[in-house]
């Protein structure tokens, strides 16, 4: 392999997702509102979970890690894609690249295993009530929430240490507007066909394997929820249970869509618009989707307002 045909020392550039027509300004504009509302809707989510003591339960631990990813990963890509659209540089350097496939990939993958941890949390607390806090003690949340790192953290230590030893012999001009794995595919040199192998499997378990858990977890709570007597245990039950699989529905089915295609099926334009889906839209919804839908979210929001008001 020449020396020359290696990435070292070479920056990559993001085609990006918008130009500077009225149009593309608009949607870049939409797009920086998004990005506000989520760095703010997932910061609130956390520091209420932290202030309120009557939300210090597993349940809502684990929303506070979910809300701390999603405001990770929308600041994985967006602050870059907003600099270079606003100065006209897409260049990206290899640090940079890496860094961002770091990320991304651990934190798409510690969310795939959090909402499994979140689903068996409803699973235990609906239809194991009386063995809840021994199923869902502060050590076995703890632990939940550090597996999702730590297994998210390891596939994306993978794919940085596989994806940058590939040469880019020709044009290093990436189809996205930031460093996604499968983009890197499409321009690399490299007989990528034994990774995208691996990167299949990986998706197996990192997809699969969480959304089996999931869709255990569901089918025993909903037969125990139509189970229940009380109407309003029921309806809270389906309101908390529901907002959940909102979540999980978005997730999953875009993330399947990019990471579970061959090479040859891949349209960028079309994994550029469902990228921007659970990498920028999704951050911004979770967090009005448990706060709208969640009357202890509510309350502790405005009771934290209440204090507020009287301080002034």
């Amino acid at each position: 392999m020449a020396w020359e045909n290696m990435t070292f020392n070479s920056d990559f550039i993001l085609m990006g997702i918008f130009d500077h027509s009225p149009t593309h300004t608009f949607l870049f504009t939409l797009v920086l509102a998004i990005f506000t509302v989520a760095c703010v809707g997932n910061t609130a989510m956390i520091l209420l979970i932290y202030l309120d003591a009557q939300l210090h339960t597993p349940m809502y631990f684990l929303l506070s890690q979910l809300s701390l990813m999603d405001l990770m990963l929308i600041c994985t890509t967006v602050p870059k894609m907003a600099v270079n659209f606003l100065s006209g540089r897409k260049s990206i350097s290899l640090a940079g690249c890496g860094t961002q496939i770091f990320f991304y990939v651990s934190l798409l993958g510690a969310e795939c295993f959090l909402l499994a941890a979140m689903a068996y949390d409803r699973y235990a607390a609906i239809c194991q009530p009386l063995r809840y806090p021994v199923l869902m003690s502060q050590k076995i949340c703890g632990l939940m929430a550090a597996s999702s790192w730590i297994l998210g953290s390891s596939d994306g230590i993978i794919d940085v240490a596989v994806t940058l030893t590939f040469s880019y012999c020709g044009s290093r001009e990436i189809p996205h507007f930031f460093c996604d794995v499968p983009a890197l595919f499409t321009i690399s040199c490299t007989d990528t066909k034994i990774f995208e192998r691996i990167i299949f499997l990986c998706c197996v378990i990192m997809l699969i394997f969480p959304i089996a858990i999931i869709i255990a977890s569901y089918t025993r709570v909903i037969l125990a929820v139509i189970r229940m007597g009380s109407r309003e245990s029921r309806h809270k039950a389906f309101a908390t249970c529901s907002s959940h699989l909102m979540v999980v529905g978005m997730y999953y089915g875009a993330a399947m869509f990019i990471y579970m295609r061959p090479t040859s099926e891949r349209s960028p334009t079309r994994d550029k618009m469902v990228s921007a889906f659970y990498t920028i839209l999704t951050p911004m919804l979770n967090p009005l989707i448990y706060s709208l839908r969640n009357r202890e979210v509510s309350r502790a929001f405005l009771q934290v307002l209440g204090k507020g008001k009287s301080a002034e």
